[in-house]
């Protein structure tokens, strides 16, 4: 069970110790477990969202916010910051984009995405608890840490080294696309044809980030990972409401 609590330490803010340094295998079969803390993840929204039934929307939707990004530490919320200021000042060129995404500061770019990311997240979970539609709430996160899966599976890691370049290189390939497949239709099990629209509206933006990520950097790294699981969530919840 080592790799689930690596994958859980890395992905959440929750308070979980290692015995030790792991193994660069370890790291990779850490990947296969990403979907699972995604379902933890959800389980968890969707009980605080029942817990909080009866209470003002606005507040509603406000604390279920909170909790998703204090479950995750912000951790993908600077990927996505780092990106955004990179791919505006890389102007198109490959290194200058990998330099500026090492930089700590955020730009005013980073900043107004990630205003506007936070804003359509609140408003479609007020949208969703007005429809009724917590079954959301479990399939969301699950399908955008099955997206990490995904990207690195099919997707090179162009920065050598690091925790990234170790994910990469263990990474048990066949085990993680047959994980990919039981999230999938874990998905739809859980939430029937919502469950579909999600997967659909998910694999679409996959496959839109994933392409500007390749076009413009040969491949992924920790803060485009970051990016496309932030950018997955907010258009699955989106889709979900307006479908």
């Amino acid at each position: 069970m080592l790799p689930f609590w690596i994958a859980l330490q890395f992905l959440s803010s929750l308070p979980v110790r290692l015995p030790g340094m792991p193994e660069p295998e370890q790291l990779g079969r850490s990947l296969l477990f990403y979907p699972l803390v995604g379902l933890l993840f959800g389980g968890l929204l969707w009980l605080l969202d029942a817990l909080l039934g009866g209470s003002p929307p606005l507040l509603h939707a406000a604390l279920l916010l909170s909790a998703w990004v204090l479950l995750s530490g912000g951790l993908h919320l600077d990927g996505l910051a780092d990106s955004a200021d990179a791919w505006l000042g890389g102007f198109g060129d490959r290194e200058r984009t990998l330099l500026i995404m090492k930089d700590p500061r955020s730009g005013p770019i980073a900043v107004i995405t990630l205003v506007l990311v936070l804003l359509l997240k609140f408003t479609a979970l007020l949208a969703l608890i007005e429809q009724g539609q917590s079954l959301a709430l479990l399939i969301v996160p699950v399908l955008g840490r099955g997206a990490l899966l995904a990207l690195f599976l099919t997707t090179p890691y162009v920065r050598a080294g690091g925790l990234g370049q170790a994910l990469a290189d263990h990474l048990p390939r066949r085990a993680g696309w047959q994980v990919l497949l039981g999230a999938a239709l874990g998905c739809v099990w859980l939430a029937g044809w919502l469950g579909v629209l999600a997967l659909l509206v998910a694999a679409a933006a996959f496959i839109g980030v994933r392409r500007m990520m390749v076009n413009r950097l040969g491949g992924c790294t920790g803060d485009t990972a970051g990016a496309l699981l932030e950018l997955l969530e907010v258009a699955v919840l989106v889709g979900v409401v307006l479908g």
